[in-house]
């Protein structure tokens, strides 16, 4: 009841929505047909919300209600009373009743920023008895998010939540102290989240272009209402772009670290076309823990670090050390990406040190994820110092070495990685060694084996040459000529979690030794003629 109470009577603007939108979809919706999250919901007339759903991941797709945005497409009068009727339906089973996973704190965060920005949609042709349990909804949902908004989990979440309150005391009639409080609780919440390097506290490259998205439109929402920008946010958005860029690859799509999955490519360049910072991507992001090697065409990408809490690390992988490799229009080497639409088990597995292009020990992951459903998805052991060193050579190479004790605790060895990329980009060499520190660790418990995988995006193919090379080939005929001396190279067949359209079948090249007989690797990637 506390929260309950009458809603302002009108909105004062509808904030920009940046994302794209699909007139097909907006087609499905009016035929009764949902298509989210991979997944199809026929309604056949009924309201989607009376219906069994598909998924967990559909089901927050479908509260969200971040597809109102494609029927701006058509936006003609039976679209948008289809629309309100949908709407409506949603306030009659869950407006009244704070349950499930329509009042998770994401999806309502969500929700009032997709009715906020396609008001004019929901409200088009509208009577007067639904604007008023239209804006009586919004209020009740507002209210609701104020009082859990400090008790939200920590990362990405309680940064929109904050996000969605700031818009909606801007769009709404409200006090000039309430702006000024929702502007200063914000400004808190970008202090702590957004490094002074522009990189996500959750180490995600994705986070800064889904914050983005909802942070643009709210700064310009500000500055056409004419209010005080709070302080944090434009310096905020104008370190966040080096950042973007600097996990931009040479086929223009981010790279696949931390919970990172496949990027639309009309919503980077939706978030792009406003950069004002042009410049040279940076060659380490230091407090996001993260380096870049380029030369020519040539990026290799690498994760030096680890979650900064047990709570950001609820959707952090074991990755440390892997690394992303792309050269020309294509990506070659990768990490598996985090699925987009699977359930809990896939999301788990990929989030395995097998997952990632770097080494496990004895088929085991860098860092301990938790099993336990009262902890939640948790980092609970593992990798807790790395060590990192830069220098360029005598010839204008780059390299970078990092070494990391994940591997310490249970078989006694640290696992240290050197790579280096030539001038011109044409050659990447890798060493990976395995270094007993002194007194730590365990030994004589048996023999301990290393596995090095490196994942190869789908679209490249990989033609075995000898026992110790293989040809890495783009579908435009560049190839890499991949190698290790001595050893024997194997392909195996891998799973790309982090593709467009769901998980989809790939290729990996596997090297697999005993570290006591073979403390110290070598790799060679040499771009062909």
């Amino acid at each position: 009841m506390r929260f309950s109470g009458n809603g302002p009577d009108r909105l004062i603007v509808a904030p920009t929505d940046l994302r794209a939108v699909d007139p097909f979809v907006a087609e499905e919706i009016l035929e009764g047909r949902f298509v989210l999250a991979g997944r199809v919901l026929e309604t056949h007339g009924r309201s989607p919300f009376s219906l069994e759903l598909p998924s967990r991941i559909f089901a927050e797709r479908l509260h969200s209600f971040s597809w109102l945005r494609h029927i701006r497409a058509s936006r003609n009068d039976v679209a948008c009373a289809n629309a309100r009727n949908i709407l409506d339906g949603w306030i009659e089973m869950h407006g009244r009743r704070i349950s499930g996973i329509a009042w998770d704190p994401d999806v309502i965060a969500q929700r009032i920023i997709a009715w906020l920005s396609h008001s004019t949609v929901a409200l088009h042709g509208a009577e007067g008895g639904f604007y008023r349990r239209f804006m009586k909804s919004l209020a009740f949902q507002i209210r609701y998010l104020k009082q859990i908004a400090p008790y939200t989990p920590d990362g990405e979440v309680r940064l929109r939540v904050r996000i969605a309150l700031a818009l909606a005391s801007v769009s709404m009639p409200v006090r000039a102290s309430i702006i000024k409080r929702e502007g200063q609780n914000l400004d808190y919440e970008i202090e702590r989240q957004i490094l002074p390097d522009g990189g996500h506290v959750s180490r995600d490259p994705r986070a800064a272009l889904n914050l983005l998205l909802d942070l643009l439109p709210l700064r310009q929402t500000y500055i056409n209402l004419g209010h005080d920008v709070p302080a944090r946010l434009i310096p905020a958005i104008d370190r966040m772009y080096p950042a973007l860029r600097f996990f931009r690859h040479q086929d223009g799509d981010l790279a696949l670290f931390n919970g990172a999955t496949a990027t639309l490519a009309n919503e980077l360049m939706s978030v792009l076309r406003y950069d004002e910072t042009a410049g040279q991507p940076f060659k380490a992001l230091p407090h996001m823990n993260y380096h870049r090697l380029s030369a020519g065409q040539t990026v290799v990408l690498m994760d030096t670090g680890f979650p900064q809490s047990v709570e950001l690390s609820r959707g952090a992988h074991a990755g440390c050390l892997s690394f992303e490799m792309s050269s020309g229009k294509y990506r070659f080497i990768i990490n598996s990406g985090s699925p987009k639409f699977a359930g809990r088990n896939y999301r788990q597995l990929s989030r395995a040190t097998a997952a990632h292009s770097t080494v496990t020990l004895n088929e085991t992951s860098s860092s301990r994820l938790s099993s336990s459903r009262f902890l939640g998805p948790v980092i609970i052991s593992g990798v807790k110092t790395v060590t990192v060193n830069r220098r360029d050579d005598s010839n204008g190479g780059d390299w970078l070495t990092a070494a990391h004790d994940g591997y310490v605790k249970n078989f006694g060895y640290q696992h240290e990685r050197e790579i280096g990329i030539n001038a011109g980009g044409t050659k990447i060499k890798g060493r990976d060694r395995f270094i007993q520190p002194e007194s730590r660790g365990r030994s004589g418990e048996g023999a301990v084996r290393a596995c090095i995988r490196f994942h190869i995006h789908p679209a490249i193919a990989l033609v075995r040459a000898d026992d110790e090379t293989v040809l890495l080939q783009a579908p435009d005929g560049e190839n890499w000529v991949f190698t290790a001396p001595g050893l024997q190279v194997a392909i195996t067949e891998d799973v790309f979690f982090a593709d467009a359209s769901g998980m989809r079948a790939s290729q990996q090249i596997e090297i697999e030794f005993t570290v006591a007989e073979r403390p110290e690797i070598h790799w060679v990637l040499t771009r062909g003629e």
